[in-house]
């Protein structure tokens, strides 16, 4: 029997420097996800960049049903975005994974396998905000809720709520909308979740990392 062959992590080359988000990710380009993806993806470039020394991630399309998406990697290198086209939570999806990339991109502690939302200092203030909202619960056991209310995965919830609330495109601002009507343990509510998508714009303003001189947000 051959060995496993494990997928192929992105390439790096030169030195890292600030690109837009469609530099750093590349989409796939026939897929009915594709226009959607487009859109929360401006969505994201409008807030901030990523300093980075990355060859494009691809974004991959799939057909699961047990998950929104999944960002795969090896140790401190991408392999790969997934985004699942059923169930209609592409959007939001992507951003989650997006979430994981930038966290895991920005700051990685070969030691501790620790990630930016966790231990960065420029992070802080978010994790204090995040701190005090509602601990939103999913169907299932210990670890499943444990995982849910994990650092990195609150950072990814809020950085894509946030992608979504800021965005000026009013689909994405519906889509926001209708998951916060139907409760969805994905997202909070708008009254607590105002604070927590300030603190995220000023991780990237501390990061250095804003593509642009606009002001924040109150």
């Amino acid at each position: 029997m051959g060995q496993r062959r494990y997928p192929e992590c992105v390439t790096r080359e030169g030195k890292p420097r600030l690109r837009s988000l469609e530099e750093v990710v590349a989409l796939p380009r026939r897929s009915p996800l594709t226009a959607e993806l487009q859109r929360a993806l401006a969505a994201a470039s409008n807030l901030h960049g990523l300093r980075s020394d990355l060859s494009p991630v691809p974004v991959v399309a799939t057909a699961t049903i047990t998950e929104a998406g999944a960002y795969r990697f090896r140790l401190r290198d991408p392999i790969d975005l997934r985004v699942s086209r059923v169930g209609g939570r592409s959007a939001l999806g992507f951003l989650h994974e997006l979430g994981h990339l930038l966290d895991h991109q920005i700051f990685y502690d070969r030691k501790t396998r620790s990630w930016a939302s966790a231990v960065h200092p420029a992070f802080a203030p978010w994790r204090d905000a995040a701190a005090l909202l509602e601990k939103r619960l999913l169907p299932g056991g210990y670890s499943r809720q444990r995982y849910f209310q994990s650092v990195h995965e609150v950072w990814a919830r809020s950085y894509a709520q946030t992608v979504l609330l800021r965005s000026e495109d009013r689909m994405l601002n519906r889509r926001l909308e209708k998951l916060q009507a139907e409760d969805d343990a994905h997202v909070w509510p708008v009254e607590q979740f105002a604070a927590v998508a300030f603190e995220v714009e000023l991780v990237f303003e501390r990061l250095g990392l804003r593509q642009l001189s606009l002001p924040l947000a109150a």
